[in-house]
Parts: structure tokens; C-alpha cells; sequence
């Protein structure tokens, strides 16, 4: 007599796979997913409190659209009634959807939102992965500050993201002896920085500091390296980390530094991670967001083995424990994740380098050459 098949498990999600979002969605964010769910059914289904279960993915593209975004994850939650939900890409995604999650009793562990907003609201479904903007802006003035600058010029993109970050930096900045010369917003979707970057040379700042998106930060590398714009210490955020970034940049990528806070070197399960990421889709994971978005699927993981799909119980669990994870030991007070540091890492040949803090640094802060 055949036994039936355990139920699935149904996950939901929005993902942006056309518009601007795009980018760092489908870098980042869900390939993760997608491997994940392959790795756990290969291995006999989500354990469910003892009883293996398949995982069903169900999803749709939002657009890079706050509106699909949030109608999308209503219905999920609502007339559908999936069993869990995974959050979408990025900050303002987050913003719009974790309310809603939250009064529907929906946990939602986001791996690509960075925002002091977010841990205000106070809301007790929501968990943020990635370190927060003041974490992350100390991290970087300490490090400038011990390597000898003085001033710095910073962009930032007039978003939620680019404006948390300016404002930790600005605060990062007070009383450390380092001085901003420029500091100045652009509009999102920006194609040309060049007369911006041009004001700045002319200052001749130690650091150069973008808040930026993957595309920006691009724009930002490309258009320093065709002016002979080189400063000492070249920082820029989100999208350095993207194995895209070396691609683009190529040795012009040497000693740039950026946002991210693991690679294959910082542990056993890091390298693994990265075999099994790269084996998939024939792509190395970003060495920030994605290791977070790993380490999200892990902790839901070991929640729902634990606690099976009760959604209250997986809260509580998610909560009240200290996770080992593909990044480190996770542990969360309210929303904020605080046991991850801050941290700035650096190209150095093919690896992007953790140099700071010293307590998860792969590797030592380099001299930044000329542009290749």
C-alpha cells in the first residue's frame, strides 16, 4: 500500500524580476530562496516538528512596484493562506509589507532591509538580518579615523536607504577628527554622476563615500575611474559586494571598499554555501546580502523543526534564541539584529576581503592603487 505524500508546505513571496529593484533582487535574494527550497526537498521536505514535508514555492514577480508588491502579499496572507511568507528585496519593500505581515501573525525575517524606521515601528513578526545604518557608518568612520583621514566627500541616493546611512554618517562623524567636504544627494535611477564627482575631486577628500544602489554604485566606480578621480579610500555600499561589481570593474575593482560582512573564508558553512550556490547557478553569491538571506532560511528552518507552523511559536522561537548561521551567531533584541558588528570590506584580487572589525576580518586593510 503506497503511503501518501505528506501536504506541502506553502511559502509565498513577491520578488522583483523586471524593474529596477531587479538587480539586487535576483543577485542577492532569490536564488537563495530557489536553493533553498531545492536543497530541502532533495533531502526528503521541510522537517515540520518531526514529519518531512515538500516546500512549495509560490510566487510572482512585483515589478521593482511598492503597490504589486503590497497586494501581493495581502492576497498571499489572505485568500490564499500560505503556510509562511518570505519577505521581498530591499528597504522600502520591507517598510510597505511588514505592518501588514505583522498584524496578520505572519513572522518575516528580511534579509535585504537596512532601516532605523523599521526597528521604530516596534513590531514583534518583523526581524532585520543585515547590520543597521549606525553600525555599519561606525564601522567605516573607525576605520578611516585609524588609517589616517581627514576628510571625506559623500554621496547618497534621496531614498529611505540613502538618507538613514547619510544621517548615521553624519552622526558616526561627529567628534571623530574626519571632516565631510561635499555632501550631496542624487536622484534615484541617476545616469551620470560626473559633474558631481568632478566637484569633488577638486577638493581632493581622503574618502570618497557613496550610499548607493548596485547600479549607482557602478556609475559612481566608472565614472571616478574615467576622470582620475582616486582617492585614497574609495567606499561605496550596495552592489560592491555583487561578484557583478568584478566583473564590470575588473583589476579597476582592487581595493574599492563596501558593504559586506562574510565570504567563503569566514567559516566551514560559508564555503559550503558558496560551493552550493555557485554549483546551481553557475554565480558566486554577493558577500553581504545573500549570506544574510541564507542565514534568514536557516533560522526558519531550525524555527519550524523545532515548533512546527505555528506562526506564534515560530515568532517566539525566532526571538528568543541566538542562531548559528552561513554569517555568524544571529541574535535579535526587538527587530534589530545584534550580533552581527558593523563592517567594511575591501577587493583584494578575487575575494572581497572582510578588514573590519578585526573580530570577523578575513583579511587587512591594502593600499587602494591607481585605476587598472
Amino acid at each position: 500500500m503506497l503511503r501518501a505524500q505528506a501536504a506541502p508546505v506553502r511559502i509565498g513571496y513577491a520578488m522583483a524580476r523586471t524593474g529596477p529593484w531587479t538587480g539586487g533582487a535576483q543577485v542577492s535574494q532569490e536564488p537563495n530562496y530557489i536553493l533553498w527550497a531545492e536543497q530541502v526537498n532533495a533531502a526528503g521536505g521541510l522537517n515540520v516538528k518531526g514529519t518531512k514535508r515538500p516546500v512549495e514555492l509560490i510566487s510572482s514577480d512585483d515589478r521593482s512596484e511598492i503597490e504589486t508588491c503590497v497586494r501581493t502579499y495581502e492576497k498571499l496572507m489572505g485568500s490564499d493562506k500560505v503556510d509562511l511568507i518570505l519577505p521581498p528585496w530591499g528597504s522600502n519593500a520591507n517598510f510597505a509589507v511588514a505592518p501588514i505581515a505583522n498584524r496578520m501573525g505572519y513572522p518575516f525575517i528580511a534579509p535585504t532591509a537596512l532601516s532605523k524606521r523599521l526597528i521604530e515601528l516596534k513590531l514583534p513578526y518583523f526581524f532585520l538580518m543585515l547590520q543597521q545604518p549606525q553600525p555599519m557608518m561606525n564601522a567605516l568612520v573607525e576605520l578611516l579615523k585609524a588609517n589616517g583621514a581627514k576628510t571625506a566627500a559623500v554621496v547618497y541616493v534621496d531614498d529611505l536607504f540613502g538618507l538613514e546611512n547619510y544621517a548615521a554618517l553624519k552622526v558616526a562623524v561627529g567628534g571623530s577628527g574626519l571632516s565631510l567636504v561635499e555632501e550631496k544627494s542624487y536622484p534615484g535611477g541617476v545616469k551620470d554622476l560626473g559633474p558631481v564627482l568632478r566637484a569633488i575631486k577638486d577638493k581632493n577628500p581622503d574618502a570618497f563615500i557613496a550610499l548607493s544602489y548596485p547600479p549607482d554604485t557602478i556609475l559612481a566606480s566608472r565614472q571616478s575611474k574615467e576622470i582620475g578621480f582616486n582617492p585614497k579610500f574609495f567606499y561605496a555600499s550596495v552592489g560592491t559586494a555583487f561578484p557583478l561589481y568584478k566583473q564590470v570593474m575588473a583589476a579597476s575593482a582592487e581595493g574599492v571598499l563596501g558593504m559586506g560582512s562574510w565570504n567563503r573564508k569566514s567559516s566551514a558553512m560559508a564555503q559550503q554555501y558558496f560551493d552550493a550556490h555557485v554549483k546551481k547557478f553557475n554565480k558566486e553569491p554577493d558577500r553581504w546580502a545573500s549570506g544574510a538571506a541564507w542565514a534568514s532560511l536557516q533560522i526558519l528552518q531550525a524555527a519550524v523543526a523545532k515548533v512546527g507552523l505555528d506562526r506564534k511559536a515560530i515568532r517566539d522561537y525566532v526571538a528568543g534564541n541566538t542562531h548559528d548561521t552561513v554569517v555568524g551567531k544571529i541574535k535579535f533584541n526587538g527587530s534589530e539584529n545584534v550580533a552581527t558588528p558593523g563592517a567594511v570590506s575591501q577587493w583584494q584580487g578575487n575575494e572581497f576581503e572582510v578588514i573590519y572589525p578585526a573580530s570577523i576580518a578575513t583579511s587587512k586593510l591594502a593600499p587602494k592603487p591607481a585605476w587598472a
